[in-house]
């Protein structure tokens, strides 16, 4: 048989699978590229949803810092949205973003808010985790009962460098101000290393972001 016979067997053996072929692949192509941005659009309404539980005062968030870049703590530049929030009569209330950093198995994305000044956190809200159970499972936003604590540690702390301490008395009148001090969660050090981590990381670095647009003072 000669090489052009082979060649023409070889097509009419085959015709079938390779078409077959094609089209399973373009089918793949135009399915990922819709829950693509399906899975987008769920993340950003889940950011919009999280946004507002932490600045309830908030009716509108606008970005003011798009894809600003931030210095991660692996030396790794990321970018992430700036987010500024407003009350109903148009007046700053705050300012929100998300945040990501290594956990013990996975990646955390959080996102994290402050007020209208930048000197008390309003605290941080998960927005995907996939910590090992037993490990990091307690930050997880599908079971805030479980990372009530740790959330509570940054609710009105003071916005700027935090840092995690073994053991602690928990503020029992929440009406105090926290400190800098977060007291991680029991079982979970690690996790909770990595949200301190991750907050110690942004927080300057979109204060500075925030001042060089004259959206807040340079004082402390």
């Amino acid at each position: 048989m000669s090489r052009v016979s082979k060649i023409r067997y070889f097509f009419e053996q085959s015709w079938l699978l390779i078409v077959a072929s094609f089209i399973f692949g373009l089918l793949i192509a135009v399915t990922n590229a819709s829950l693509d941005t399906r899975i987008k659009q769920n993340l950003k309404n889940k950011l919009n949803k999280l946004m507002k539980e932490l600045i309830s005062d908030a009716n509108e968030f606008k970005i003011v810092a798009d894809q600003a870049e931030i210095m991660g703590d692996k030396g790794k530049v990321v970018r992430t949205d700036i987010y500024q929030a407003f009350d109903a009569n148009e007046s700053s209330v705050g300012f929100a973003f998300e945040a990501v950093g290594a956990g013990f198995a996975d990646k955390i994305k959080i996102v994290i808010a402050v007020d209208g000044k930048f000197e008390r956190f309003f605290g941080f809200k998960v927005l995907s985790s996939s910590e090992t159970p037993g490990f990091g499972s307690k930050i997880a936003e599908d079971d805030p009962a479980s990372n009530e604590d740790l959330v509570d540690e940054f609710k009105d702390a003071p916005a700027g460098e935090v840092k995690l301490v073994r053991t602690g008395k928990r503020r029992e009148d929440k009406s105090e101000a926290n400190d800098d001090e977060i007291i991680a969660i029991t079982g979970a050090t690690v996790s909770s290393e990595a949200v301190v981590r991750i907050f110690n990381t942004y927080t300057e670095q979109v204060r500075a972001k925030l001042q060089e647009k004259g959206l807040i003072g340079n004082g402390r």
